[in-house]
C-alpha cells in the first residue's frame, strides 16, 4: 500500500497535483497514522513521524508525489450568538475552562454538539442554535506544529 508521509499545507497545496480527495470529520484530521481510501478509490496508508492535524484544503502527498486533498466533514455543531460580545467573551472563557474544541468567529462560537454544554450555553444568556458545517476549532496554544527545542520540565 502506498504511503502518506508528510502534510502540505493548503496555501502550497498544487491543484494539478491532486489525486484523490478524502473527506474527515474533526476527529479523524488528527491522526498521525491510519490506513484510508480516497474517494475516487486511492487506497493509502497516512504514516506521519508524529500526529498532525490535517486543515480543510491541506493535502497528504504519497510517495509518489501525488496529492490527497482533504475536506473539512460536516458535523453537528452548536452554533452560539450572543448580543453582546462582553456577555460571547464570557462563554468563551467557560468552554475554554472545561477544555472544550471551539471554533471562533467575529461574531459566533462553535463547538460539538453536546446537551450539556447546550443547556449551559443558554443558561449564560447565548443564543444555543444546532447547525451543521465543517468543524475547525482553534489550536491550542502549544499546538505550532513541531519541537521548540527543550522539554517542558520547567
Amino acid at each position: 500500500m502506498i504511503r502518506a508521509t508528510s502534510v502540505v499545507r493548503r496555501v502550497a497545496v498544487k491543484p494539478e497535483k491532486i489525486a484523490d480527495s478524502i473527506t474527515l470529520d474533526h476527529g479523524e484530521r488528527h491522526r498521525r497514522r491510519v490506513a484510508l481510501t480516497g474517494e475516487a478509490g486511492t487506497a493509502f496508508l497516512l504514516d506521519l513521524a508524529e500526529a498532525a492535524v490535517l486543515d480543510d484544503g491541506d493535502a497528504v502527498k504519497l510517495e509518489d508525489g501525488r496529492l490527497i486533498a482533504v475536506k473539512a466533514a460536516p458535523e453537528r455543531l452548536i452554533e452560539i450568538r450572543t448580543g453582546s460580545q462582553l456577555r460571547l467573551m464570557r462563554i468563551a472563557w467557560h468552554i475554554g475552562n472545561r477544555h472544550i474544541p471551539c471554533e471562533i468567529t467575529e461574531d459566533a462560537l462553535y463547538i460539538a454538539d453536546d446537551h450539556v454544554l447546550l443547556e449551559m450555553v443558554r443558561g449564560l444568556g447565548g443564543s444555543a442554535e444546532i447547525v451543521t458545517r465543517p468543524f475547525r476549532p482553534e489550536r491550542g496554544a502549544y499546538d505550532h506544529g513541531g519541537h521548540h527545542g527543550h522539554g517542558h520540565g520547567h
